[in-house]
C-alpha cells in the first residue's frame, strides 16, 4: 500500500532555493555557451571539417534550445512560488518542460572540448530539471493544510483589495 504523502514529499523538493539554485546556474550557463558560440567557438568552428562544422552548429542550437526550455520552465516555477500562476496550471502541457532534441554521441565527440563540455553540461541540468517536472507532476500532490490556508487568505486578500 502507497503512503499518500510520498507524493507530497516529491514534490516539496521543488523549493523556492532549489529554483533559484538551478536558475543561477542555467543562466551563468547560457551566458557561457553564448560567449564560446559567439565568440571563442568561431574560431574553433572555422578550423573543422565542413560535415563537423554543420554538427557544431546544430550542437549549439541544441544547447540553447535546452537552456531556454530550462529557464522558461523555472520561471513557471518562480510564478508559482509568488502566487502569480496557481499549481493546477503549472501542469498545462504550455507550462511543462519543453522537448529538447538529444545530441548525437558521435557527433559531440568531433567538437572541440569546449563545445562537448557546454553540450554535456546543457544535457545534464536539463535531465535533473526534467525529473523534477516529471516527479511534480507525475500524479497530483496530496493537497498541504498549510498552503490550502494561504492559498484561501490570498484569496481573500485580493477579493477584500478588488471590494468584492
Amino acid at each position: 500500500m502507497s503512503d499518500p504523502f510520498d507524493s507530497a514529499s516529491d514534490r516539496a523538493r521543488i523549493t523556492p532555493r532549489l529554483i533559484e539554485s538551478l536558475y543561477t546556474e542555467a543562466m551563468l550557463l547560457a551566458d557561457e555557451a553564448r560567449t564560446y558560440f559567439d565568440q571563442e567557438g568561431r574560431d574553433e568552428r572555422s578550423q573543422l571539417d565542413p560535415f563537423v562544422r554543420v554538427g557544431f552548429a546544430c550542437e549549439s542550437l541544441k544547447v540553447t534550445t535546452r537552456i531556454m526550455h530550462i529557464v522558461a520552465w523555472l520561471l513557471t516555477q518562480r510564478a508559482v512560488e509568488t502566487g502569480e500562476i496557481l499549481p493546477s496550471s503549472a501542469g498545462r502541457p504550455e507550462r511543462r518542460l519543453g522537448h529538447a532534441a538529444q545530441s548525437d554521441p558521435e557527433v559531440v565527440s568531433q567538437l572541440p572540448p569546449a563545445a562537448q563540455r557546454l553540450v554535456t553540461s546543457s544535457t545534464d541540468l536539463y535531465a535533473r530539471v526534467k525529473r523534477l517536472d516529471e516527479e511534480g507532476f507525475d500524479e497530483a500532490p496530496a493537497p498541504s493544510p498549510a498552503r490550502a490556508l494561504m492559498g484561501r487568505l490570498e484569496r481573500d486578500l485580493r477579493r477584500t483589495a478588488r471590494g468584492d
